[in-house]
C-alpha cells in the first residue's frame, strides 16, 4: 500500500466554488494532508436568486461549468476520497433539489448540502489547522456570500457554532446591485448586518474568546487592502473606517483606488466590508488576525479523520 492517497475538497459557495487536492501522507507516527493544488472559480450563486427564491439560469450554467470543470481534475479519485459540500445559497435556493441534480452530474460526485452549524465546524476544523495551539479561547470568523460563519474554540475544540444570514454576495446584490455606494444605503447595509449579528452575540461574548481569526475571501481582501495600503498588520477599526471612506469618496466600486484590492472582489466589496464592520462592532472586535484555513482546509482534514459516511463505511467493512 502506497504511503499516501488524494483528498479533495469541494466548497460549493455563495460567491466562489473552490476545489483543493491534498496528499494524505502517512507515516509511522501520524498521518497528515499536504494540500498539492488549489482552483477557485468565481460563480456568484448567491446573486442569481430570484425575487422567488429560486436560482435564476445564469447562475445555474455558470456554476454547472464550474463543476464540470472540477470534475475533470476529480476523474482519478476514488469516491471515498472526494467531499462536496454546499452552503447557504443552496440551503435556502427554492429550486436546490433540481440543481444539485444536475450539479452532481457534471461534477460525477454526491454534492452534500450542509447545515450552518455542520459549516462552521468545518471552519473551524480547517482555520484550527493554521492557527497556534496555545491553548487560548479565539473566536475565527468567516465571512461567506450568503452568510457568516462565527466559532469560538480553544485549539482543536469548539465551544460556540452560530451562523448568521449576512453575506458579501446578499448584501451587494441587495444594497449595492449598480456598484454605486452612497453614505444612506451603506448605512442601511450595516444595520441589517448588524442585527442579524446581534442574535448570536451574547452566546459567543460568554465564551470570553481572546483574540479573533477571520478566514476565507472577504477577510482576506479587507486585511490585503489594509497592508499594502497603509502597512497595517492586521484589520482593525481604523483600517476599516479608512476602507470605508475611500468607498464613499469613490462613490462606486470600480472608481475606488486601493492598493491589494483585486478586480473580482471588486463587486462584492461593499457588502463584505459592510458585514465586517457589522461584526466589529455587534461582537466587540478590535482587531482580527487574517487566517490562511477555511472551509475546504476542514473538509480535507475531516477526511482524512473519517468524516466523510463513504470514507467511514470503506473503513469498516
Amino acid at each position: 500500500m502506497p504511503g499516501y492517497r488524494l483528498l479533495a475538497a469541494v466548497d460549493l459557495g455563495s460567491n466562489s466554488f473552490r476545489l483543493l487536492i491534498g496528499r494524505a501522507e502517512r507515516s509511522s507516527r501520524d498521518t497528515r494532508v499536504v494540500p498539492t493544488e488549489s482552483v477557485k472559480e468565481t460563480v456568484r450563486l448567491a446573486a442569481g436568486l430570484r425575487d422567488d427564491g429560486s436560482l435564476d439560469t445564469a447562475s445555474r450554467r455558470r456554476a454547472l461549468a464550474a463543476l464540470a470543470r472540477f470534475g475533470e481534475r476529480l476523474r482519478s479519485l476514488e469516491p471515498d476520497a472526494v467531499r462536496a459540500v454546499a452552503t447557504n445559497t443552496l440551503r435556502v435556493a427554492s429550486n436546490a433539489a433540481q440543481f444539485v441534480t444536475s450539479a452532481e452530474a457534471a461534477l460525477g460526485f454526491p454534492i452534500e448540502i450542509v447545515s450552518g452549524v455542520e459549516e462552521a465546524r468545518l471552519v473551524y476544523l480547517g482555520a484550527a489547522h493554521a492557527l497556534p495551539c496555545d491553548g487560548v479561547p479565539r473566536l475565527v470568523v468567516d465571512i461567506g456570500g450568503g452568510s457568516t460563519e462565527c466559532i469560538v474554540g480553544t485549539d482543536m475544540r469548539t465551544s460556540a457554532l452560530e451562523s448568521v444570514q449576512a453575506g458579501c454576495v446578499v448584501l451587494s446584490t441587495r444594497h449595492f446591485r449598480d456598484g454605486r455606494v452612497e453614505r444612506e444605503t451603506f448605512e442601511h447595509a450595516y444595520r441589517a448586518a448588524r442585527a442579524l449579528f446581534a442574535q448570536v452575540a451574547e452566546p459567543l461574548a460568554q465564551q470570553r474568546w481572546r483574540y479573533a481569526a477571520g478566514t476565507s475571501g472577504t477577510v482576506k481582501a479587507l486585511w490585503q487592502v489594509a497592508r499594502e495600503q497603509w502597512g497595517a498588520a492586521g484589520l482593525d477599526r481604523d483600517s476599516l473606517a479608512r476602507i470605508h471612506a475611500a468607498l464613499l469618496a469613490a462613490g462606486h466600486v470600480d472608481a475606488v483606488r486601493l492598493a491589494g484590492l483585486r478586480p473580482d472582489r471588486r463587486p462584492v466589496l461593499a457588502g463584505g466590508l459592510a458585514v465586517m464592520m457589522a461584526a466589529f462592532d455587534e461582537l466587540r472586535i478590535d482587531s482580527m488576525r487574517y487566517c490562511d484555513g477555511a472551509l475546504r482546509h476542514g473538509v480535507l482534514h475531516d477526511l482524512l479523520a473519517g468524516g466523510h459516511p463513504l470514507a467511514r463505511g470503506s473503513r469498516e467493512t
